[in-house]
């Protein structure tokens, strides 16, 4: 037997746009933005398969952007559509799984169901997207089921769908209100694991970066309870590497659990972000940015992800390339403050004053202008700038605030007060206060380098024994492997053969690999991928060579006259005539009209 080259797996991808809300109410829209996620988790699962994440996906929430565009700029072959209507203890899903190359429909279904099998259709949406991606593009192993009920209580599920969506606003209220939800949620069922990792993460995050032991401990009780309730949750070891990371600098168990929730889910971006700030901070530029490249494969329209890469080189002192992604990151969104803030940095150290001064009059989320523009002026004396720094020394004594940035202190260092900044230092060190996590690197702390005092505070935070062994930024590509031996390869290919030529399997329109699978008494995964990596055609292709050579041979049969090539299409068993069109000219290089006058007799 020829055992052929595999295909290629590049086109084996998908975005799931946000499902619109269709109910009477609009605030149902955490509802259908909850669904929308809960399928995009599910389909991350399927290994081999590029799914885009949340982010990137919502960026066209309420955008009518032609599907073929939106290929385009996230990479992917397919697109999902869908709406939601919710409406007492009913919910109707509508679903389209749509080709980005020429807009066409591959599937579309409608799910009318009670509330209380919510997880059941989402469960059978994504089997039966994945099914229809591997049946067009290529081999899956794809579970049978690929959505687990979290809890049985719909009452606990939709209020944690309320306390994700404020969740993800990420903002200070938008935390509040997500804890509230939380709160309520494990109250109502204390068995429901999700809503404690949602409370890890809130409070670990809001405890680090406003200095509150209290919430940081608050953390650690809710991961105890949630970790008990699913070991094996990826959103629950992410919970365990915030909290060992941000809380607490513990970059060996940081690194550890954020591994751990990249390998349960691979396309799970906020762990390998997690993990690419820590690589930040502890200075393994090179790895930082491995990971944050491949990120933003999946996660393309990501402001969050530019600005991380901006910050590595922005550490690294590559203003240029910091600027770049800077401007990238504010493309997306003009309002994101971390950009912003870091951006006001880079100009002062590109010394590029009159384009800073003009960002910081035009840009409202500016960061403490004032203290910007003196900023520079310290920097950069050598430079005639009006600036007046005769109020520097009042704001050098002002606590960090809401800033993302310690101004205080780098002002302290411009200033000369190197003693004072140490001491600054050292105390939010000791609170492990935010953004001073990447004091070893920060640009604007150099001139105290050269104080034993600061090596110490380095060595203590930093030394080797304190963090992960500096790893290897190549991966090895481990061999797929045969899922079935060869002597079972021809026998099955064998009665294939025998039901296609006998019993015309392929004129059955909606054959599915599944229901082929079923004939010939093999694993769905097993055929998918014997037809691809032995045969080098996925399914579609397969089953549609033997309905185009029925096609041939009945279009040119003089007994066939009376009929329309459409129909000859049809009762051949292609279900669309734009697949056959489309499928004939791919393989003929002709239209179909074309090939039977050129082969009548």
């Amino acid at each position: 037997m020829n055992h052929l080259t595999p295909i290629s797996a590049s086109n084996k991808s998908i975005a799931v746009l946000p499902f619109v809300n269709m109910s009477a109410d609009p605030d149902n829209e955490y509802f259908s933005d909850g669904i929308t996620e809960e399928i995009i988790n599910a389909l991350t699962t399927v290994k081999g398969l590029k799914v885009i994440a949340r982010t990137s996906a919502f960026a066209f929430k309420n955008k009518n952007i032609d599907v073929r565009s939106i290929g385009d700029q996230l990479g992917v072959s397919t697109v999902l559509e869908g709406s939601v209507r919710k409406s007492k203890n009913k919910v109707r899903i509508t679903a389209q799984l749509i080709s980005t190359d020429d807009g066409t429909h591959f599937w579309s279904k409608n799910f009318d169901r009670d509330l209380d099998d919510i997880f059941a259709v989402q469960d059978e949406i994504s089997v039966q997207i994945a099914d229809q991606i591997r049946e067009n593009f290529g081999h899956l192993n794809i579970q049978e089921h690929l959505i687990e009920a979290p809890t049985k209580n719909i009452e606990a599920y939709d209020l944690y769908l309320k306390g994700r969506y404020q969740h993800l606003m990420w903002d200070g209220q938008g935390m509040v209100n997500s804890i509230a939800f939380y709160e309520k949620c494990v109250t109502i069922d204390p068995s429901f694991a999700l809503p404690y990792f949602g409370l890890v993460y809130s409070y670990a995050m809001y405890g680090s970066w406003t200095n509150n032991k209290g919430l940081l401990q608050m953390s650690a009780d809710y991961l105890n309870k949630g970790y008990r309730l699913d070991k094996q949750s990826y959103i629950g070891y992410f919970g365990k590497a915030t909290l060992a990371f941000w809380g607490h600098w513990d970059f060996i168990n940081g690194h550890t659990f954020f591994l751990k929730a990249i390998e349960l889910n691979p396309s799970y971006t906020e762990a390998e972000e997690g993990l690419c700030e820590l690589y930040t901070a502890i200075g393994y530029f090179e790895k930082a940015l491995w990971h944050a490249d491949n990120i933003l494969k999946i996660n393309p329209l990501s402001p969050n992800h530019y600005y991380t890469k901006a910050n590595i080189h922005y550490l690294n002192e590559d203003y240029a390339k910091a600027l770049e992604c800077i401007e990238t990151s504010l493309s997306i969104n003009p309002d994101f403050t971390h950009p912003i803030a870091l951006k006001q940095f880079c100009l002062i150290f590109t010394k590029e004053y009159e384009k800073l001064n003009e960002f910081l009059d035009k840009t409202p989320l500016a960061e403490r202008p004032e203290e910007c523009r003196i900023l520079y002026k310290l920097v950069n004396p050598e430079e005639r700038i009006d600036v007046d720094i005769s109020r520097a020394s009042f704001m050098k004594k002002k606590e960090i605030g809401e800033a993302l940035f310690p101004w205080p202190l780098f002002l302290l260092v411009h200033l000369g007060d190197h003693e004072m900044a140490l001491d600054f230092l050292e105390e939010h060190i000791k609170l492990r206060t935010g953004q001073i996590i990447n004091f070893m690197n920060i640009p604007l702390l150099k001139p105290l380098h050269r104080y034993q005092r600061f090596q110490d505070l380095v060595q203590a935070a930093f030394r080797s024994e304190l963090l992960p062994p500096h790893p290897n930024t190549e991966t090895q590509i481990t061999p797929a492997k045969a899922l079935m031996a060869d002597a079972e390869i021809d026998t099955v290919l064998d009665i294939i053969e025998k039901g296609m030529k006998e019993d015309m399997w392929f004129q059955n329109p909606s054959l599915s690999l599944r229901e082929l699978a079923e004939k010939v008494n093999i694993n769905s995964n097993k055929l998918s991928w014997l037809l691809n990596e032995r045969i080098n055609q996925n399914f579609n292709e397969y089953i549609n060579s033997f309905r185009l050579q029925h096609f041939k041979e009945s279009a040119v049969n003089p007994a066939n006259s009376h009929l329309t090539l459409l129909a000859v299409a049809y009762e051949s068993g292609f279900n669309s005539k734009s697949v056959f069109n489309a499928f004939f000219k791919k393989s003929q290089g002709m239209t179909p009209k074309a090939w039977v006058k050129a082969n009548q007799t």
